[in-house]
C-alpha cells in the first residue's frame, strides 16, 4: 500500500456515487489487477495489495461500458463467454480518462508507467492533444457527445 489515501478515498466515493459498487475484501494473489476484482457492478478490493488506485478507474470502466443486461455476469464463473473486446478495452480507457478528468486527477494516477501495455505515457499524450481514442463507442453507447467530451452525460451505459 503505497498511494495517498485520499486518492483511494475520492475515486471509492465517485464509484459509490455512479452505483458501481466496491467491497474491501482480502483477495488471492492471483488478481489480474494487484488488489482488484470485478464481479458483476461490484470491485472486490483489497487494500492490502492494491499497488494503483487509478487502476480501479479502469476497472470501473470496463463495468460502466457493459450492457446493463450483461453486467451482472461480469468476472462470474457465468461469465466465461463474455471476454472484452478490444473496443470495450479501448471504452473503458477513454470512460477511465473522463473519470479522471472528472475527479480532476493527475492522469499519471490512472496511465500508470506499470499498466497499458507500456502504452500510457502516449495515452496521456493523445488525451492531453484532445485526440480521444474510442470516442465513437462512448457516444454510440449514449454516454455522452461528441462536442462535450469528456464530459459524460451518464457514467453508466
Amino acid at each position: 500500500m503505497n498511494y495517498n489515501k485520499n486518492i483511494l478515498d475520492t475515486i471509492i466515493d465517485f464509484l459509490h456515487s455512479i452505483n458501481i459498487n466496491i467491497i474491501e475484501k482480502e483477495l488471492s494473489p492471483e488478481t489480474f489487477l494487484p488488489g482488484l476484482k470485478i464481479e458483476g457492478d461490484t470491485i472486490f478490493l483489497d487494500k492490502e495489495k492494491l499497488k494503483y488506485p487509478g487502476d480501479m478507474l479502469h476497472e470501473a470502466g470496463h463495468i460502466a461500458v457493459t450492457e446493463e443486461g450483461i453486467r451482472p455476469f461480469l468476472g462470474t464463473k457465468d461469465s466465461d463467454s463474455i471476454n472484452p473486446t478490444e473496443g470495450d478495452e479501448i471504452a473503458a480507457i477513454l470512460w477511465s480518462y473522463a473519470a479522471s478528468h472528472y475527479l480532476k486527477l493527475d492522469l499519471n494516477i490512472v496511465f500508470h508507467t506499470n499498466g497499458y501495455k507500456n502504452d500510457s505515457k502516449w495515452l496521456i499524450e493523445q488525451f492531453n492533444n484532445q485526440n480521444y481514442i474510442g470516442l465513437p463507442l462512448l457516444e454510440w453507447m449514449s454516454l455522452c457527445e461528441k462536442d462535450e467530451f469528456p464530459v459524460m452525460k451518464k457514467w453508466l451505459r
